[in-house]
């Protein structure tokens, strides 16, 4: 016997429970326990926006409300005069008649149906700004096929255009252009361009290693460092890719500037052999510490240090965010590094190509200028 068709909905309680849900960061699945719904009911009723909260609505004060559509049909039905019903609501009797009129007449009035309908016919869809300016629009499209985040597009457009409002658009406006394709703006292709590959937005707010021996502990790290104050001091780490791949990144912590290098095993010998070689392409004046986390792939620091004169510091164990920058820059390598690939056919000369696009893209922490200016300048500042 077949189960009786229940329609799967949501009361206006449970989808603003459902919002704030989200927006606290809670999960798919995690919503639905609450709501005892199905994830995929729960994906459905947000795609639609993209996963951004829909603005509320309210309805005007000069519309008239359902309890008065509802006195309109109990005046209908008792054969009062369209004058008699306005008087006795303290409306216009043009008001009355006309909300008769495009709701069927006085024979097919009903006060529920054309409530939702006025509730409909009151939508006004403003055009967002990158809709009304196709040249905005292009220039952002443009940048994202570049990877480019919306945000620094944003900065970018702001540092361009300084004067200029209607040059210039918010990040905001270009996630709502790539979420939400009801606006018919943004393709949704260039989501394939952003850091992560979601089909909605999500909230902002969503093994273990010994120490190793004679290692010392970031807590030890120079005050300049810690500030970025001052340039020189360098994070580091291994991207991982499969079939035991994996690539060096470094990230200068003053400037965020990128080196990335190739290595053919994680072997204590073989990244420090190439960490070595990385700090013999800098003045003594920009590589003066490294932080790392506390793999086994740097076992033997020791001969890092003795042969570069730089002291490596060593992160605690669970602690990736005492490498915030590296950590950062991990995350827009995956951009070209999806996890699960295989990093070996990659060549330095494609890794130094990948640096460069990064290195030229402007930051939001460097006040929209890009790393390769930032450490341009130090460069000429030590000669």
């Amino acid at each position: 016997m077949r189960k009786p068709y229940r329609r799967v909905g949501f009361t206006a309680a449970e989808s603003a429970e459902l919002w704030e849900r989200w927006k606290e960061g809670s999960g798919l699945k995690s919503i639905a326990r609450v709501l005892g719904k199905s994830h995929s009911c729960i994906f459905a009723h947000m795609y639609p926006t993209g996963g951004i909260k829909p603005r509320s609505r309210k309805r005007s004060r000069l519309a008239l409300s359902l309890a008065e559509r509802e006195e309109i049909s109990r005046g209908v039905v008792a054969g009062l005069s369209v004058r008699a019903m306005a008087k006795a609501m303290g409306r216009a009797a043009s008001t009355i008649s006309r909300e008769i009129v495009r709701n069927g007449g006085a024979q097919r009035y009903r006060a529920a149906i054309a409530d939702k309908r006025a509730w409909k016919r009151a939508l006004r869809p403003k055009l967002c700004k990158l809709a009304q300016n196709a040249q905005l629009r292009q220039a952002v499209a443009a940048k994202l096929e570049r990877n480019w985040s919306p945000e620094q597009i944003a900065g970018w457009l702001k540092h361009l255009h300084p004067e200029n409002e209607a040059r210039r658009v918010s990040h905001e406006t270009i996630y709502r252009s790539l979420y939400v394709q009801a606006r018919g703006v943004l393709k949704k292709q260039l989501v394939q361009h952003l850091r992560r590959h979601r089909s909605i937005r999500h909230s902002r707010h969503a093994t273990l290693k010994g120490r190793l021996a004679n290692s010392i502990s970031i807590r030890e790290r120079p005050a300049s460092a810690d500030d970025r104050a001052v340039p020189g001091h360098w994070e580091g780490d291994l991207l991982l890719g499969s079939n035991s791949s994996q690539i060096i990144t470094l990230v200068e912590r003053h400037s965020r500037y990128v080196m990335l290098a190739k290595i053919p095993n994680r072997e204590t010998q073989t990244v420090v052999n190439a960490l070595i070689k990385q700090a013999r392409k800098l003045p003594d004046e920009l590589y003066k510490s490294l932080t790392w986390d506390n793999g086994k792939e740097l076992a033997n620091h020791q001969r890092f240090t003795m042969e570069t004169d730089v002291d490596i510091y060593f992160c605690d164990p669970h602690s990736p965010w005492q490498r915030g920058s590296n950590e950062n820059t991990n995350g827009l390598l995956r951009q070209y590094f999806p996890k699960g690939t295989d990093l070996a056919p990659h060549s330095q000369a494609q890794l130094n190509r990948i640096a460069r696009e990064l290195n030229e893209r402007p930051r939001k922490t460097l006040d929209f200028h890009t790393p390769a200016e930032r450490f341009s300048e130090c460069v000429a500042s030590t000669h």
